[in-house]
């Protein structure tokens, strides 16, 4: 396996799921590609440890926002030329290429809708999760990425803005 894949105790990150580790094989995904994806799958891990502590309740699909964050920018290994530049052809190219791997739609998806919050406001939760992850990774924050998280939280806690804001996701 290649050392893109192999887990790098600097950092402590887990593995990505299995099935997008071997999709990242298939498609010959750049050593800088695989780890991004691997920072990014790893925020989405944790964070997603946080929301499920903090609202046991919420209702998400975990297995999705994983796959996503593990597998949203898979379309540069057919645009390599957007991991160092801004681009966003490899958006709908990845979701393509996800689906032509047979992966079912609500899996392939995250390519095309992973940065579409800006833009769109019809992303679900999971959208703005995959989202979120890829924006916490470099450590920035948006605004405006936050309070549609914060939104979609109080859509199903009823809870009170500032609490879900400043009390638990600002953390």
């Amino acid at each position: 396996m290649s050392d893109a894949f192999r887990d790098n105790a600097d950092f402590d990150l887990g593995p990505l799921p299995e099935r997008a580790a071997t999709l990242l094989i298939e498609v010959s995904a750049t050593a800088r590609l695989v780890a991004h994806l691997r920072l990014v799958h790893d925020v989405a891990v944790r964070l997603l440890e946080a929301v499920s502590r903090a609202w046991p309740e919420l209702q998400f699909d975990r297995e999705a926002v994983l796959f996503g964050a593990a597998t949203h920018d898979i379309g540069k290994a057919l645009h390599p030329e957007e991991l160092y530049q801004p681009g966003t052809a490899h958006e709908v190219d990845g979701r393509r290429l996800l689906l032509d791997c047979g992966i079912e739609d609500r899996l392939a998806r995250f390519a095309e809708t992973h940065a579409k919050w800006k833009h769109s406001s019809d992303c679900t939760f999971e959208d703005l999760l995959v989202g979120l992850a890829d924006t916490c990774w470099k450590g920035r924050r948006s605004e405006g990425l936050d309070d549609l998280v914060c939104q979609q939280i109080l859509n199903q806690i009823h809870g009170e803005w500032w609490e879900v804001f400043d009390a638990r996701l600002d953390r």
